[in-house]
């Protein structure tokens, strides 16, 4: 479901050629922003409901609102920057902003060019029954008819495991209809579109508990540059903290429908 960026390569080779060197801040990023009173925190502005732009005019969204309480809790002002994805890491490592928030699978290649706070939710694999369905676990499926999105990993995930029969479609608005007319029985898809559509239209879904899909989601996390470990460890506690107050899960369920951490 998540975005691509360009590679480490790419990423850090653009930094080079703007730079010369790698940005080495003589302090950590931490100081120089609470100096500033402002943290800085970049996301596409394309990826609703995490970051998009209102009617307004205003980027607001998942993302962002988790920016700007991360922000709080420094102690600062936040200022969310909309830019191209395509150019995100580059224009952190060039010091153009203080993080991005903006919805980044942690991936070991990312990982060689900045640093990651989280992570700060997930996305994975689910399967959904109707509401009240007598399905209550994946091995009830057996013999049954499922539906997937054509070309999707989860089609191939699904062919690989079998034992059902699988019915192929463009996207979750038909799956939604062929589940709610019972020509499917289940359907296997991103867990965190088919929540934003629960909140959107109130279709009445429920989700399996699937034992063999623990650890095996995307983890989004919030890129930083390296060689910050006060800034990562403050950025960390203020994580931490609004997911054990109950902010998170306020921020989660206002622009998602579901704690998603």
């Amino acid at each position: 479901m998540l975005k691509t960026i360009l590679s480490y390569a790419v990423a850090t080779g653009l930094a080079f050629s703007v730079l010369g060197t790698p940005l080495a801040a003589s302090a950590d990023d931490l100081e120089t922003i609470k100096a500033a009173g402002e943290f800085k925190f970049a996301n596409s502005g394309a990826y609703p409901p995490f970051s998009f732009v209102d009617d307004s005019n205003q980027t607001v969204g998942f993302d962002v609102d988790i920016g700007n309480e991360i922000a709080k809790r420094l102690g600062v002002k936040g200022a969310g920057v909309s830019t191209a994805w395509d150019g995100i890491i580059a224009g952190l490592l060039a010091g153009k902003y203080d993080s991005v928030i903006g919805s980044m699978t942690i991936t070991p290649e990312r990982e060689k060019a900045v640093d990651f706070v989280g992570p700060y939710y997930k996305s994975g694999r689910g399967v959904f029954v109707t509401e009240g369905s007598e399905i209550k676990s994946i091995d009830d499926l057996k013999d049954k008819t499922i539906g997937v999105t054509l070309g999707e990993t989860h089609e191939k995930w699904a062919r690989e495991r079998g034992g059902w029969e699988i019915r192929t479609y463009k996207g979750l608005p038909e799956l939604f209809l062929e589940l709610k007319a019972g020509r499917i029985q289940a359907m296997i898809v991103d867990a965190v579109p088919v929540s934003i559509a629960v909140k959107e239209t109130g279709e009445k879904v429920a989700k399996l508990d699937v034992p063999e899909f623990a650890g095996t989601e995307d983890q989004i996390g919030i890129a930083i540059r390296k060689g910050n470990p006060e800034l990562k460890a403050a950025m960390q506690k203020a994580l931490d903290d609004m997911m054990a107050d109950g902010t998170y899960e306020a921020i989660a369920m206002k622009w998602v429908g579901a704690d998603i951490r």
